[in-house]
């Protein structure tokens, strides 16, 4: 009866740890990853009605993929991508028609939170942070740029996950 009692826990506690290991990388993935829709916009304090903006950003290689595209005649049409590690390392980002436009640095600075900074010739440089929220639900963007003859622009974008 020992004997058979001892089977029974090890089976229990192999099935746990299994289950374990099998919800292991749903767990593990990263929370920055998924599709995002702009819900609200405030730039210099003042909140304006965003027009629709859709970021997706997806694990590709070691590295993920951002994507910002907007409605066109009812197609998604992709204005702005990059494809960067969250390391610090330095991507090119690219418009519309694949052109570097500048460079963004991205880098993992808490469970849920990344420092950014970008920068490009002829535009303000940005940098910032986005956090998602504990729920994983809302990802937020904060950023400050040095705007010629406007000085340094605080920006919040909130968006929902998809």
């Amino acid at each position: 009866m020992r004997h058979r009692s001892i089977h029974v826990r090890q089976a229990i506690l192999l099935a746990a740890v299994s289950a374990l290991l099998a919800f292991a990388p749903a767990r593990a993935a990263e929370p920055l990853a998924g599709t995002w829709l702009l819900k609200s916009q405030e730039v210099a304090g003042q909140k304006n009605q965003p027009e629709s903006l859709t970021l997706r950003i997806f694990k590709s290689g070691s590295a993920f993929e951002f994507a910002y595209s907007v409605p066109v005649n009812n197609i998604q049409f992709v204005s702005m991508q990059f494809t960067s590690r969250l390391d610090g390392t330095e991507a090119d980002v690219k418009d519309a028609q694949g052109n570097k436009i500048g460079t963004i640095k991205i880098n993992h600075t808490g469970s849920s939170e990344y420092s950014v900074k970008l920068e490009g010739a002829n535009r303000p440089s940005a940098s910032g942070k986005m956090m998602v929220s504990s729920d994983g639900k809302t990802l937020t963007s904060e950023s400050e740029s040095d705007v010629p003859g406007r000085g340094v622009v605080h920006t919040v974008q909130v968006f929902l996950r998809q």
